[in-house]
């Protein structure tokens, strides 16, 4: 009996062993996931909104379409800088012309890649000094991934008011 049951332990045991080494990065798999999905969303926003509405504004009190493409560029090079222990001097925030502005947005995904890439659940809980203070790597990347969706969601909004259906809702 006392066989039998060393048996199952060690069939459990190596059962354990093999679902912790297929999840062995969960989280960081999970938010570059996440982060791949908006970085489409709005590589693809940012190219469909035609150059006469880069300087669109959904009312007055609002930034144009251009700046919040500028905007998104600007924050993510700023955050991934944080996580990557660099520092940079991001300036999409000058550029006015759509080529120019998708340009830097590219760029900043580029940039953002790297981040993304580097990160492992091991290296997830390092902390790092953001805008908003001293922040885990995994939580400053959620963070630049909330952002884009927030910013990604107001751009559906301003390209609904121009006709024109967001990328992550064609084809539906």
């Amino acid at each position: 009996m006392t066989r039998h049951y060393s048996i199952l332990l060690i069939a459990a045991l190596g059962s354990v062993c093999a679902a912790q080494t297929q999840n062995a990065n969960q989280f960081s798999t999970e938010v570059k996931q996440l982060y791949t999905g908006i970085k489409n969303n709005l590589m693809k926003a940012a190219e469909k909104m035609p150059e006469e509405n880069y300087s669109f504004k959904a009312v007055p009190e609002v930034r144009p379409f251009g700046h919040l493409v500028a905007h998104v560029a600007d924050s993510q090079m700023r955050g991934c800088a944080a996580v990557k222990g660099e520092k940079v001097s991001p300036d999409a925030a000058s550029k006015t012309s759509k080529a120019d502005l998708v340009a830097a947005l590219k760029a900043s995904f580029d940039y953002c890649d790297g981040a993304y890439d580097s990160l492992t659940d091991a290296t997830a809980t390092q902390m790092v000094a953001t805008f908003r203070g001293q922040r885990t790597k995994l939580a400053a990347l959620y963070g630049n991934v909330s952002h884009d969706n927030e910013m990604y969601g107001t751009m559906a909004v301003y390209m609904r008011l121009k006709g024109l259906v967001p990328p992550s809702s064609e084809g539906r």
